[in-house]
């Protein structure tokens, strides 16, 4: 973890309530997909965790929806503003345990913290799926980026305006893959235990008041007692969770 300020480069709306948001600065505690970053907004009390879309060692790219207040604010900075960063959060995904063809599965703001997994993923496997799932058209974002990195992109609309109709589990059950990676809400986790046919890992998305694992706030159930989302995880593998 490291504390950093970052300058704002792009923000822009990319979908409904949805921004895309470049940061220039120090990225290189970033060390692999699925961490997230810490940032504080002036006036609020809590840092607002957001996932890291993707990296390199001077940029920062993150797609975050507005939902409240902080996030709100967020979306107003404009390019040069300076943001307080805690950076380099998280236990991301472990890409070694794909096999030749895994799947990627996200939904809504869950999708972000998959592109860099993904443009990792088809340098070393020999096909990739992603899923992605909204609830609507007029949310639908970061299709085309996915499709350049070379993966195989399906999209599923809750409503049926884009793409398969219905959710991602709709769409994985057709689907052959040695191994899946996932980010999104509860509901969409648990149906997806339901039917998943392989090993995984689950990136989970709670609520933090540190970031860091000192508050304990946003403990999980797993074989192995209570991990913190934000430090033992955001990630944890299939087998250790406790629904």
């Amino acid at each position: 973890m490291k504390q950093s300020i970052f300058t704002v480069g792009e923000n822009k709306l990319i979908a409904k309530n949805t921004y895309y948001m470049t940061l220039e600065g120090d990225a290189s505690s970033l060390t692999s997909p699925g961490q997230f970053i810490n940032i504080k907004l002036h006036g609020f009390f809590l840092r607002r965790p957001i996932s890291v879309c993707d990296y390199n060692e001077n940029e920062i790219k993150i797609i975050y929806k507005v939902v409240g207040g902080g996030t709100k604010y967020l979306s107003e900075m404009t390019k040069g503003d300076e943001l307080d960063v805690l950076c380099g959060l998280g236990n991301g995904y472990d890409i070694s345990k794909s096999g030749k063809n895994p799947v990627l599965i996200g939904g809504g703001v869950g999708i972000p913290p998959l592109y860099n997994l993904c443009k990792k993923l088809v340098e070393k496997c020999e096909e990739v799926t992603v899923i992605l799932g909204f609830n609507s058209q007029d949310e639908i974002f970061a299709v085309k980026e996915f499709e350049e990195t070379g993966a195989r992109v399906f999209i599923t609309t809750a409503d049926g305006s884009s793409g398969t109709k219905g959710f991602v589990t709709d769409a994985l059950k057709n689907v052959d893959y040695s191994y899946f990676y996932t980010c999104g809400p509860m509901p969409m986790f648990k149906a997806i235990e339901s039917i998943a046919k392989t090993s995984g890992q689950y990136s989970f998305e709670e609520r933090m008041g540190c970031g860091f694992g000192a508050c304990m706030g946003c403990s999980c159930k797993t074989k192995y007692g209570n991990k913190r989302i934000c430090k033992e995880g955001p990630v944890l593998e299939r087998e250790e969770i406790i629904w």
